[in-house]
């Protein structure tokens, strides 16, 4: 089973390459993007960019490809398999969860590694419930594909250990409670995160400004339907967040160590990220601070997650040193 676990892995990652590609050949084949702008700007009269109204509404008509493209090379054609093969690695991916947790014979959320795989999986399916709800910004899909193609990398190439029986420390029934909230919190944040990315490239490109990123502006859905589905995740996933660090980790760590709160690495930068979500959730609610501010808040805050994940495990000595390295 660690064996099916591990060929699960490579399956999921060469999904979410192969969707991260078809959304990418989407942007290259639409006639809105700014390669084929470029490619087709001699024979095709210039276009206006895509309003938001027409993706609140279900997304653009159907583009015809490129001069020079093949028949098949149609954008909503490419995009359509890119969603499927996100859907094959996300299946994949949570095949290669639920195995390594047979071969282990306990929750897949032990070390580092297996929280990791357990995170990006939850990330995945929270876009695709996204995805159903707003289908037209499938496109940002290449951003949540490239960051779990990363992330699963990472994973397999530079935290991997194999399967092995808990720290003692660990066997406890608030492994389950108190990592899973915290492996459902960090997925819907990275989901989150791209969200908040997207809104100010969109945004940047409204107000004119020019050069990578800002080409990518009018593939984008409208700045204002970004940043809602960013404060709308962030909504959603802050008080698991809160659950997770600030209630469930205490409790736990008063029944293992004999108190609520050490300043371990892991619990003082749990708790950055908690003030620095909250920071954006108070911003986004203040009419005074610009929703831009906001958004980079929320960037901020996946940045203190990603310390907390990598470099606490992997640089700092505490109490929940379970990388397993």
């Amino acid at each position: 089973m660690a064996a099916f676990s591990d060929a699960l892995l490579v399956v999921a990652v060469l999904g979410y390459l192969a969707a991260m590609i078809g959304h990418a050949a989407e942007y290259a084949f639409g006639t809105r993007g700014a390669v084929a702008r470029a490619a087709v700007a001699a024979a095709v009269p210039k276009r206006a960019p895509l309003i938001g109204a027409e993706l609140e509404a279900g997304g653009p008509p159907q583009e015809p490809a490129p001069s020079g493209a093949p028949a098949w090379a149609r954008p909503g054609l490419i995009g359509r398999l890119a969603v499927g093969a996100l859907l094959v690695a996300v299946a994949g991916h949570g095949a290669a969860v639920v195995t390594r947790g047979i071969a282990a014979g306990r929750v897949p959320w032990g070390n580092m590694y297996e929280f990791l795989l357990s995170a990006t999986f939850i990330g995945a399916v929270a876009w695709l419930l996204v995805l159903r709800r707003w289908p037209a910004i499938r496109h940002l899909g290449l951003y949540v594909a490239l960051a779990n193609v990363v992330l699963l990398g990472i994973a397999g190439m530079l935290v991997y250990v194999p399967v092995g029986p808990l720290q003692p420390a660990l066997d406890s029934y608030w492994l389950v409670i108190h990592v899973a909230a915290a492996a459902l919190a960090s997925g819907i944040f990275l989901v989150g995160f791209v969200a908040a990315v997207m809104y100010l490239v969109r945004s940047g490109g409204e107000r004119g400004r020019t050069g990578f990123p800002y080409t990518l502006a009018p593939r984008l859905p409208a700045a204002e339907a970004l940043e809602r589905l960013t404060f709308r995740l962030h909504a959603f996933g802050f008080p698991i967040w809160t659950f997770a660090a600030l209630i469930a980790g205490p409790i736990w760590a008063e029944a293992a160590w004999g108190r609520y709160w050490g300043w371990d690495p892991k619990e003082v930068w749990a708790f950055i990220s908690w003030v620095v979500y909250a920071a954006y959730l108070h911003a986004r609610a203040t009419p005074s601070v610009k929703r831009s501010t906001a958004a980079w808040l929320a960037i901020a805050g996946w940045v203190t997650m990603l310390m907390n994940l990598f470099g606490v495990n992997l640089f700092f000595e505490g109490l929940h040193s379970y990388a397993g390295l």
